[in-house]
């Protein structure tokens, strides 16, 4: 289920540009609970069940260590619930700050998840080619190169285990030594391929006057409601949260916008923007079952 990848690259940028822009801006709890809750079922409805195992076991611990460890390095706030064995005080802003941020975080690295299974690499180039050739070339060979990365250590680590260079056992020197070795071949190979990229995109060309590029993309109807219906909300909130309709104070005490039907209808736009793709999900599987009944 990936019907929102299909779409235009420039629907695909926007959305992410907007929805991890103000994940990483808005700090009101409700924006944060909208944007984690949606990136989160984007990322199960895109990965399925692996979605869920990775979130569990490595969103999940380090937001718990992330909302744990801001209590016990900042003190501010006027609300003292404790005195820490240190002597500072244990105060409830920073309780909250603390977990807000861990949202904050959490929430987008799902969204970069989400992304860089939509936004591939050649959608990104040939979107800013043209403009930045250079800048854009290397920032897809940087997105892309995370996971290749894994993938790659993953397989020299399977192959060392074959010929008993296993990282999981014997002694702790031995487990050392051959998880150098792994890390060392998999960082040889990622830079002898990005001089062998270098090289292939130079001979090609690329970035040169007059340039043409293959491209299959074509801007549709849909694409273009699309477009529309995520700048016209992402508009919309970016104004009302220049304007104070998002704002939320942490220190030295809790504090909020006081015009309720204003945040309201800021946050009911953020929301609508934040499930666009699950919408276009849903929406495509209702069309199928419809086909499907028909037949």
């Amino acid at each position: 289920m990936n019907e929102f990848k299909g779409y235009h690259p420039i629907v695909n940028f926007a959305y992410f540009a907007l929805v991890i822009g103000f994940s990483m801006f808005f700090m009101h709890p409700v924006c944060l609970c909208i944007s984690l809750c949606a990136a989160f079922t984007y990322s199960v409805m895109l990965k399925g069940a692996s979605a869920i195992k990775s979130n569990l076991l490595y969103m999940l611990p380090m937001m718990l260590v992330t909302a744990i460890v801001n209590p016990a390095f900042n003190h501010e706030g006027v609300t003292v619930l404790e005195y820490l064995p240190s002597g500072n005080p244990l105060t409830l802003e920073s309780i909250l700050y603390g977990i807000s941020a861990a949202i904050m975080l959490v929430s987008v690295i799902c969204h970069f998840s989400c992304y860089n299974a939509v936004m591939t690499s050649d959608k990104f180039v040939y979107l800013f080619g043209r403009v930045i050739p250079s800048f854009s070339l290397i920032l897809s060979m940087t997105l892309r190169f995370v996971p290749r990365f894994y993938e790659h250590l993953k397989q020299v680590a399977n192959a060392q285990r074959t010929i008993g260079k296993d990282v999981s056992s014997g002694s702790i020197f031995r487990r050392a030594k051959n998880a150098l070795s792994v890390l060392s071949v998999t960082v040889t190979w990622a830079l002898e391929n990005a001089i062998e990229t270098s090289d292939s995109m130079k001979s090609r060309g690329y970035g040169g006057k007059g340039r043409t590029a293959f491209s299959n993309f074509v801007f549709t109807k849909r694409d273009a409601f699309a477009l529309v219906y995520s700048l016209a909300l992402g508009v919309y909130v970016f104004i009302g949260g220049i304007c104070g309709g998002l704002s939320f104070r942490y220190f030295p005490s809790v504090k909020f916008e006081a015009n309720l039907l204003f945040t309201c209808s800021l946050l009911v736009a953020y929301f609508l923007l934040c499930i666009m793709p699950i919408i276009i999900e849903i929406w495509e599987v209702i069309k199928w079952k419809l086909i499907e009944s028909k037949i």
